[in-house]
């Protein structure tokens, strides 16, 4: 694959055979961040979990301190007085039984995150085949199947992100842009990898988190010292 011209200079301030403790990474990224928009910072984790296996998966949510910088637009599927109790919150689309077909058959998919309250999940499980392929499946374990629509409608906007392992076992989750500071990106990592440190699975044997790469939208990736974690 050829990269541009600004790729090869960014590329040129990373030695790929170091690993950077987490601020020097930090400070890298956001350097050779150079795009003419404001690029997404993301962590990816190489674990050594085996997706296959059920007691090996990892999937759950945190909110990070300072959000991700992106404007999300939240879903949520409820009846009754959920209704609005989610449009109070700040939901951008509220809805029940009705919204399926609009989904499944003229493929609105006009939302980042969808939201559903249990009673309700008999019906959404027929967007299993639309929303699943996409990451939009609501699930209990990031918070997304509640019954406390304001709180998640809230943690979400204020900057919640899920984590789950790909078929490669690793972990890909935005922290931030590059207009963000040092500090806030640094806050935001550390309160990831805090939660996918505790997410370990109890079934693993031997190393958890095999490698840590910070990178931005267009730029290199710099890796992280996995040590500490």
């Amino acid at each position: 694959m050829k990269h541009g011209k600004k790729y090869t200079e960014a590329a040129k301030l990373v030695d790929r055979s170091v690993q950077y403790e987490p601020a020097d990474a930090i400070a890298l990224v956001k350097k050779t961040a150079t795009a003419k928009f404001d690029e997404t910072i993301e962590v990816h984790i190489r674990t050594g979990c085996d997706g296959r296996h059920a007691d090996q998966q990892i999937r759950g949510a945190v909110v990070l301190p300072n959000g991700t910088g992106k404007k999300v637009r939240v879903l949520v599927i409820a009846k009754g007085d959920k209704l609005a109790e989610a449009e109070a919150a700040g939901a951008d689309h509220v809805g029940g039984e009705e919204l399926i077909p609009k989904i499944q058959n003229e493929g609105w998919l006009d939302f980042d995150v969808v939201v559903a309250t249990p009673d309700m999940m008999g019906v959404v499980g027929r967007l299993g085949k639309v929303l699943g392929p996409k990451g939009l499946m609501p699930n209990p374990k990031a918070g997304t199947v509640t019954m406390d629509v304001a709180k998640a409608v809230n943690d979400i906007k204020a900057g919640k992100v899920e984590y789950r392992l790909d078929k490669s076992n690793i972990v890909h989750v935005p922290v931030g842009k590059a207009s963000f500071t040092e500090e806030q990106l640094q806050q935001n990592f550390d309160a990831l990898l805090e939660a996918i440190t505790k997410a370990r699975p109890s079934a693993l044997k031997g190393q958890y988190l095999r490698s840590i790469t910070l990178t931005s939208t267009m730029g290199p990736g710099v890796k992280v010292n996995t040590a500490k974690y």
